[in-house]
This record gives structure tokens, C-alpha cells and sequence, in this order.
């Protein structure tokens, strides 16, 4: 089974990384026992599963970058005010 990194499962829900947990156990002892057909299956529920937070880590990278990019142009900016005097 693939694990999430941790920054994915650190914008789970409670309910999400309760049920991600459960979903890999089941993974892990389907692998254990040879079922590959079916822990396919199991790792296609865990994509779904972490999908939100996966967005939830887009939109913060997203966020990160808009505060980048403002604080660059307020630098910008004063550097410019400084170089005017």
C-alpha cells in the first residue's frame, strides 16, 4: 500500500485519518495474504480519500504564494521610495 505523505495526512480530518488508518489496515493484511486484486481496489478508495486534503495542501501552497508575491512587491516598492530620496 502507498502511504500519503505526512503533510497530506496533516490536513486530514479526524474522520478522514480515522478512515484512511482503517483503509490501510485493510490494505496491509489483503497484500499479506496475496490479494493483490483486491488491495488494488483498497488503494483506489485511499486516492479518493485523500483528495480533499490533497486540495487543502494545493490551496495552502497557493496561499504561501500570493503572501510571496506581496511581500515581494512591498519590497520592491520601499526599495524604490529609498533609491527616490
Amino acid at each position: 500500500m502507498r502511504h500519503c505523505s505526512v503533510q497530506v495526512r496533516g490536513l486530514m480530518t479526524r474522520e478522514e485519518l480515522d478512515r484512511y488508518n482503517a483503509w490501510m489496515e485493510i490494505g496491509q493484511f489483503l497484500e499479506q495474504h496475496n490479494r493483490y486484486d483486491l488491495a488494488y481496489t483498497v488503494q483506489k478508495e485511499i486516492d479518493r480519500l485523500i483528495q480533499p486534503a490533497i486540495e487543502r495542501l494545493k490551496e495552502k501552497s497557493r496561499e504561501r504564494d500570493r503572501m510571496t508575491e506581496e511581500y515581494l512587491r512591498a519590497k520592491e516598492l520601499e526599495q524604490s521610495l529609498e533609491d527616490e530620496q
